[in-house]
């Protein structure tokens, strides 16, 4: 897995329970969360950006810009708006 997305599975692992969702791995450069067997979102590792699936849409995050404690805020900020519905 690339060292990206092992650290921001190290970040929001101990959070993402709150949410009734599991990590699955899915090759070396991306992960999906999951409910049962919904896949809420996927992250995946693509060079120089890092993209981020949810509710159909797609959004690139520049790794320059947005290290993996940045993006794991943005996922958990999302996850529990969400939650708050």
């Amino acid at each position: 897995m690339s060292e990206y997305i092992q650290q921001l599975i190290e970040i929001i692992r101990p959070e993402i329970s709150k949410y009734n969702l599991k990590i699955l791995p899915r090759g070396k450069s991306s992960f999906s969360l999951i409910r049962g067997t919904d896949v809420v979102m996927t992250v995946r590792d693509a060079g120089e950006i890092v993209e981020l699936s949810y509710k159909g849409k797609k959004y690139n995050y520049d790794k320059w810009y947005t290290k993996p404690q940045h993006l794991a805020d943005t996922i958990l900020h999302v996850l529990q708006f969400q939650e708050s519905k």
